[in-house]
């Protein structure tokens, strides 16, 4: 059993600070939700994507309109989702870059 006060366990305050967090995604400047990406992970993500939008719905969902709404409404929770979790923060913003 190891003591309590035993040197050979690392200790949570010894471990180095975190990164800061890199966003994928950054807010936009008006309104709400993410703009253009600013890392290439978030650009292959979106190209991705796009493709898989695009192949989808030609070759993939019949072609009855339903179908069709239903999956590119999928595909943009989808979306929504990865930048939800690899952007910025979403707010309403006017303007302010703080």
């Amino acid at each position: 059993m190891c003591a309590v006060g035993d040197a050979s366990l690392v200790s949570w305050r010894a471990m180095p600070p975190l990164a800061p967090r890199r966003y994928w995604f950054p807010a936009k400047r008006y309104g709400w939700g993410w703009g253009p990406p600013i890392a290439w992970q978030g650009w292959a993500i979106l190209i991705v994507w796009l493709l898989a939008l695009l192949l989808g719905m030609r070759y993939v969902v019949p072609h009855e309109l339903p179908l069709k709404l239903a999956f590119l409404l999928g595909m943009s929770l989808v979306l929504v989702l990865i930048c939800w979790l690899t952007g910025e923060p979403p707010r309403w913003r006017w303007g302010d870059r703080d």
